[in-house]
This record gives C-alpha cells, structure tokens and sequence, in this order.
C-alpha cells in the first residue's frame, strides 16, 4: 500500500490489518505508552475545505508518533499546478494528506508525488472516516459478519467509502434515500458486483431500517452544496432519523454519524444523545485509525 486513496484499493487482509493496528494504537494510546516510530518525519497537510475533526487528529496523531505535521489551506491548482506542488512536496516531507473538493486531486497528488497520499476527504470518498467507523462498529458488536448498517440519506462520498468497505467486508448496506439522490452509479456498481454482504438501494425508510444493526446519517448538504439546503431540506424530510425510524432498527441498533451533526434535521436530539449512539466513539477513532494509515505508510 504505496497511498491511501480509497477502500476500493485494499482487500480484506490489509483493512482488517489496519483495523487491527488501530485497536493496538488506541490500548498504547489508553496506557499513555509513548510510541514514536515515526520520529523526524514531516506531513503535509493541504486543505481544501474546513474540518475539526480531520485536521485536529491528523496534526495530534503524527506529533503522537513522533512526527511533525505542517497545515497549509489552499485551493489546489489555482496558484500553481497540482503536478507542481506533488513535485515540490515530495522534496520535504514523507507524506501528504489532502482534504479536497475534487478527487482527481488527490489522484494526481498520488500520481506524481513519490511520497504517500492520504484521502482526508474528497467528494467522491471518506476512507479515512469509515476507517473510524468501522473501528468503532467492531468495538461495539464485536465483530463485522452479517451485521446490517442501514445509511440513510444522501448517497454521498461517506456512503460511497461505506460501499467500498461492503465490497470487502462480509455486511449487509442499505442506503435508504429520497429518489434522486442515489450514489454514482459506478461505486454502487462495483460495490454490488464486489460485495461479500449485499448492497441494496431502497427509498422506503420502513424497510430499508428494518432488522438493522447500525443507523447511520450524515448531512444532507454537504460541503460545496450549501446553495441546496433549504431544497434538500423539504426533499430529506422524511428521512430524519428519529426515534420512529430508529424503532424499524433492531432494538440494540447502534446511532453513527460521521459529524459534524445538524440537530433537528436528519437527526433529532433524543437519537444523537441516546445510549445507542456512539457517535463520539467514531470521533475518538478517527485519531487511532487516522494514525494506523500514516504507521502503514510511512514508517
């Protein structure tokens, strides 16, 4: 594993390996054992779009591993060419993140910088956040293997790293959105052609939420969508998960959010606070996970 692009990328072996490192990282973290393979190395840090937690657990995460992470908040390839930049970069650090609107950034990042390449986010793809999630899924069921998570909302670039993990992991992922808003048409049929578990699309909340183990929701406006919200806000309606959708869920279903969280719109505060949600618990993962993908690359 040379980047950290996508889930699409990876078999089975190396996302349960980096989970695996995660969980390893996360008890080092817990014993407060100092750890610091990653002495003297550099990170770059680009981002194109704002973040709390992307950036604040990527800049503790290689400081923890005895690295040095430099934040620079850009539009790639307005100032100058993105070849250009991966070119210039690769001569200081030892590797790269980027949070970006395009994907075909990061792509060519990867493509021309000899130095790792992580995806803190694009509009296409969240690896680094299902990561996370996953992690925390794991901790709570204690295992991956027919569990049904049940997406409500946008098909968008979280579902989208969720269908990439589908595709390798053995679960059962329904996206339960308003028509129209299915995810790209060739990650759902890659995801589908691939998947050890199934994927399925559903616009009936009722059925799509049945039986599942995991409720998961995001905004239903995403970042470089905001002239959408009061439109998108009338269409997703129905699809707020709320304490009646939450009830097609089996009763121990666990609440994920990847956040940050719009309360009162798709979801409501009773679900968010809820002993079933284990949102912060995804949150907390994204610093283990987050520093799992950068040991993986860059020791």
């Amino acid at each position: 594993m040379h980047d950290f692009l996508s889930l699409a990328d990876l078999e089975r072996e190396a996302i349960i390996e980096l989970l695996d490192l995660a969980d390893e990282l996360k008890r080092k973290q817990h014993r407060r054992e100092v750890y610091r393979p990653l002495e003297g190395k550099t990170l770059a840090m680009i981002f194109e779009k704002p973040s709390l937690r992307t950036r604040v657990t990527f800049e503790i995460g290689i400081f923890q591993l005895g690295g040095h992470g430099l934040f620079y908040q850009t539009q790639l390839g307005e100032r100058e060419s993105v070849p250009d930049i991966a070119r210039n970069l690769e001569r200081w650090v030892d590797g790269i993140v980027a949070r970006t609107y395009s994907h075909e950034v990061l792509l060519d990042l990867a493509k021309f910088a000899s130095v790792p390449v992580i995806n803190a986010l694009s509009d296409r793809e969240h690896p680094c956040q299902i990561l996370a999630d996953a992690q925390a899924l794991r901790e709570h069921k204690g295992f991956f293997d027919g569990l049904k998570i049940a997406f409500v909302g946008d098909g968008n670039n979280v579902f989208a790293s969720w269908a990439h993990f589908a595709a390798r992991i053995p679960i059962h992922l329904t996206l339960v959105c308003p028509e129209g808003y299915e995810p790209d048409s060739e990650i759902l049929a890659f995801a589908q052609r691939e998947a050890k578990g199934s994927v399925v699309v559903t616009h009936d909340v009722a059925s799509g939420v049945a039986n599942a183990d995991a409720v998961y929701t995001d905004v239903w406006a995403s970042m470089g969508q905001e002239d959408e919200t009061e439109a998108r806000a009338k269409i997703f309606a129905p699809y707020q998960v709320n304490a009646a959708c939450m009830a097609y869920a089996k009763p121990d279903a666990l609440f994920m959010h990847c956040l940050p969280a719009h309360r009162g719109s798709e979801v409501t505060d009773d679900v968010i606070d809820s002993k079933q949600s284990i949102v912060f618990d995804e949150a907390e993962n994204r610093l283990h996970a987050q520093k799992a993908i950068m040991l993986a690359l860059m020791k």
